[in-house]
């Protein structure tokens, strides 16, 4: 239908096209023509709807173009968009007639380059240090022998295999529980951390859990730099070995991690011990046991022959003798000792008593001295000035007692 374009506004045309019309034939126009465009540009004014779907504008230094990611398509995306990242799209131009207006429905999305990426990748590696996501000290040790092992990878991917195939040539005492998740693309890390949560609540109780992942690109392996499952690796209860891309590469949930291994190869390494080691030591200790007991057991039998010989077996009344004999000559040195002891006792005694003697009372009355006191008062007299005329003395000689009656009190010296 060809369309007219009227010249005179007063004298409009009769097949004048209704608002609808043109909208569907712009519409018929715009997505017949544009059903497979690349655009690049940076992510803006990014929204997530309740239903799953994102909305967001691309722009660049002279326009902005509306787009859509369905619900549907999160899935098959590299990496999640965020606001300020650079990216090229693939997808369709969409009219949507009730407002008139058209937008992008992106159904593929990259980054452009990996400057934004890596710029994205600092900032959020400075705030998790900051908080001690990475810190040292919250890193625990692997069990030496684990017997529950849970890898949370692509069920699909060579990263399983790989680990699986070390693990197995190495150890094959552990019990392994692959928790499927899918490992790139938009909303692959929110899966990835969930796993995570599932063999963390998994009975009975793992030991240590493996994330695990072959290489690729810094796009690929975004999901591992997403800050929802770097925080779920490091709060986890269970200690986490993460294995992703390959010895070059280091993403956050490495640093995240209890133990960093280069690749999922090397995770099996770290995780398990080589059975053929533990094998050979097992095998040297119980050489050393053996000679150990060996060693023992001879020196044992050394000993009873020795004691079989000794005299208490040759001879077992020779101990009783022997013993007798000790005990008498205990009771002869006690016998002594208590003689020595008992005349010692009596020649302290004979002194003591010579002492006593030559101190006692009667002794000095019997050498011309007396004791003299009142009749009012047994004590000995000490001082004339306990005297008063008329006062009945009583002296004590060695062979009797003397009452007399005193006439005169003199206070002169003895001498004069």
């Amino acid at each position: 239908m060809a369309t007219r374009v009227a010249t005179d506004s007063k004298s409009p045309p009769d097949d004048a096209q209704s608002v609808s019309e043109l909208t569907s034939r712009v519409k018929e126009q715009l997505e017949t023509r544009f059903s497979d465009v690349w655009v690049t540009g940076e992510v803006s004014n990014l929204t997530r709807a309740s239903s799953g779907h994102v909305y967001l504008s691309l722009k660049d230094d002279a326009a902005v173009l509306r787009a859509v990611i369905w619900r549907g398509s999160m899935q098959a995306l590299a990496l999640e968009p965020t606001d300020g990242l650079e990216v090229i799209c693939h997808g369709r131009l969409e009219v949507y007639a009730p407002r008139g207006t058209y937008q992008l429905t992106i159904d593929r999305l990259h980054a452009v380059g990996t400057g934004a990426l890596e710029a994205q990748l600092r900032r959020l590696y400075a705030k998790l240090e900051a908080e001690g996501a990475f810190a040292a000290a919250r890193k625990r040790p692997l069990p030496p022998f684990p017997k529950r092992i849970a890898v949370v990878t692509s069920p699909t991917g060579a990263a399983i295999a790989d680990f699986l195939k070390t693990l197995l040539s190495r150890w094959q005492a552990s019990e392994v529980i692959v928790v499927p998740s899918r490992v790139q693309g938009a909303g692959a890390a929110e899966e990835l951390a969930a796993a995570l949560e599932v063999a963390a609540r998994l009975r009975p109780v793992i030991d240590v859990i493996a994330l695990v992942r072959g290489g690729g690109s810094l796009e690929d392996l975004w999901s591992f730099n997403e800050e929802v499952l770097v925080r779920a690796v490091a709060a986890s209860p269970i200690p986490v070995v993460s294995g992703v891309g390959h010895e070059i590469d280091v993403s956050l949930c490495d640093l995240a991690a209890d133990v960093r291994a280069l690749t999922p190869t090397d995770a099996a390494v770290k995780i398990v011990p080589d059975g053929r080691q533990v094998a050979a030591t097992v095998g040297t200790l119980g050489l050393r046991l053996d000679a150990a007991l060996s060693h023992r057991l001879e020196m044992a039998r050394e000993r009873v022959v020795s004691l079989a010989r000794s005299r208490i077996f040759a001879d077992p009344s020779r101990l009783v003798r022997d013993r007798r004999d000790v005990l008498d000559q205990h009771a002869r040195r006690l016998r002594r000792l208590a003689g020595l002891a008992v005349d010692r006792g009596r020649e302290r005694l004979a002194a003591a008593a010579a002492r006593l003697e030559a101190g006692s009372p009667l002794h000095l009355l019997a050498r011309g001295w007396s004791v003299t006191w009142t009749d009012r008062d047994p004590a000995s007299l000490r001082s004339v000035a306990r005297l008063a005329p008329g006062d009945t003395l009583v002296t004590q000689l060695a062979d009797g007692r003397i009452w007399s009656r005193v006439e005169r009190i003199s206070n002169e010296d003895v001498g004069t």
